[in-house]
């Protein structure tokens, strides 16, 4: 789960780190109320959606007074901001995030990050701050610097020396530098965050350090244990087919392809899809039932599927085991009716009641093709867009 810059800030304030004063605004009218209410006379307003490189889209904008923070809210309320994390149509921004203006000497780079290679946190540091950490790792990845934390154990304080020593700081920034990380360190470990960034971490002309962005994943599996965070969810940046899938406990996302795919099992899942690829054609989403579901979920999920406007053909590709071969085949059969099917259908089946499944199928009266193997399935479906073009 993603949160907000405001939200990751806000977190941050309370484990000790520092972030610039600010407030979040809706409107014009919020946000300049807001920039009265804070010191100096620069003011930056930032939109705020689950994406990074706003500042490239016209996302960030620095405000020198009130009018300005006013057109500034204004320009960005509203768009739909395109970054190189958001795709072609962008992200509506409903909210920006308004604060007071930082005296930046020298923007770094700082994160906690789940090592998942190493099954442990590691802590990276980069004196390249400001800009996408990616592109520093692939053309001087000498500047980044990283630290694997021991399980069970904090992030000691000659880690954080190294860390930042390496990327220039001086003793009494050093000091500021440790007690940041080990706050975002312990911040991490609380509730179970498996990225916290900070990009830039700016040092002030005053030599202070001070978060001016924050950017926030956790686990969604360990969202029970932390409502808190469970509650920072914001419904509007995620994908209205996606928060109907997870209310009923289907494992769905939504991609940009043609054939809407139905499968049981992630691996089997990421399988299909790189099939269809394969093929020639392109997945329109990852949908993995599980071995749990009934027929009223299997059903729910192909509804989803259908309710895909780019989905041009779907493939099933079943292998029964927990879940029956006959109990998809009914969930199938029920939607299709309900829904009145009117794109190609592909299905492969095996595994348990896979003759009962085929045979429900069989005698629903919907037009389908049946698949031996998942390449078989894939080509199918292939054929049948090629044929529509």
């Amino acid at each position: 789960m993603n949160v907000h810059e405001y939200q990751a800030k806000e977190l941050m304030a309370q484990f000790g780190v520092p972030v610039p004063k600010g407030g979040l605004a809706q409107t014009t009218e919020e946000a300049v109320d807001v920039a009265r209410g804070l010191s100096g006379d620069v003011f930056v307003v930032k939109a705020q959606i689950h994406a990074g490189g706003r500042g490239k889209g016209g996302g960030v904008k620095v405000c020198r007074n009130l009018d300005e923070v006013k057109n500034a809210a204004a320009s960005i309320l509203g768009m739909h901001l395109v970054t190189h994390q958001t795709g072609p149509d962008g992200k509506l921004v409903h909210k920006v995030w308004v604060e007071e203006g930082t005296d930046i000497a020298r923007e770094l780079y700082v994160a906690v990050v789940l090592d998942r290679g190493a099954e442990r946190l590691a802590v990276m540091a980069s004196p390249s701050g400001g800009m996408d950490i990616e592109k520093v790792a692939d053309e001087t990845p000498e500047l980044i610097f990283f630290s694997r934390m021991e399980p069970g154990q904090p992030l000691w304080d000659f880690q954080c020396r190294q860390l930042l020593f390496g990327c220039g700081l001086d003793a009494g920034q050093v000091r500021q530098g440790t007690k940041m990380l080990q706050a975002l360190v312990t911040m991490a470990m609380a509730k179970d965050a498996t990225l916290v960034e900070i990009n830039p971490l700016a040092i002030t002309g005053e030599g202070n350090l001070i978060a001016l962005d924050g950017k926030i994943n956790f686990d969604d599996s360990a969202l029970r244990r932390n409502p808190d965070i469970a509650a920072l969810k914001d419904p509007t940046e995620t994908d209205p087919l996606e928060l109907t899938a997870t209310e009923l406990g289907l494992n769905y996302i939504r991609l940009d392809g043609n054939v809407g795919t139905m499968v049981n099992g992630a691996g089997l899942a990421m399988a299909t899809m790189d099939v269809v690829n394969m093929a020639g054609a392109r997945a329109a989403n990852f949908l993995d039932v599980g071995g749990g579901a009934n027929e009223e979920m299997i059903g729910k999920g192909f509804e989803i599927i259908l309710t895909d406007p780019n989905v041009q053909a779907i493939l099933i590709n079943i292998f029964g085991g927990i879940l029956r071969c006959d109990v998809l085949a009914g969930g199938v059969v029920a939607a299709a009716k309900k829904i009145d099917l009117k794109v190609p259908l592909v299905v492969r089946l095996e595994g348990t009641n896979v003759a009962e499944g085929r045979k429900i199928l069989e005698e629903s009266g919907l037009a389908f093709e049946v698949a031996a193997s998942m390449s078989e399935a894939a080509a199918k479906v292939a054929a049948v867009l090629g044929g529509q073009k």
